[in-house]
């Protein structure tokens, strides 16, 4: 089992139980994929770097997980036609 972190951005438009369905639905996708999640970290609304369909800000969420190989790629797949999510990033966590 790898450790990975994946990264939402995720829409500030809608309201506080929307986001946290949103959240809720990739906990449940990571684990469909055999994934054990070690924490989630909430950052709040932050300002973008840039607009990203036309929104200056959006909440940050950091999900740190436990998965086989081929899970985050499943879990991309699912988290990518999410319309609340505006950008995500799964990234594989260095073991020391």
């Amino acid at each position: 089992m790898n450790k990975y972190e994946l990264t939402l951005v995720v829409n500030a438009k809608i309201d506080e139980d929307a986001r946290a369905a949103v959240v809720d639905k990739v906990k449940s996708y990571i684990e469909k994929f055999n994934g054990t999640i070690t924490n989630v970290e909430e950052c709040g609304l932050k300002k973008l770097a840039y607009e990203i369909q036309k929104m200056s800000e959006a909440y940050y969420y950091f999900i740190q997980f436990d998965a086989d190989a081929d899970a985050p790629a499943q879990l991309e797949a699912n988290v990518r036609i999410m319309e609340s999510v505006l950008r995500y990033l799964c990234v594989r966590l260095d073991v020391e």
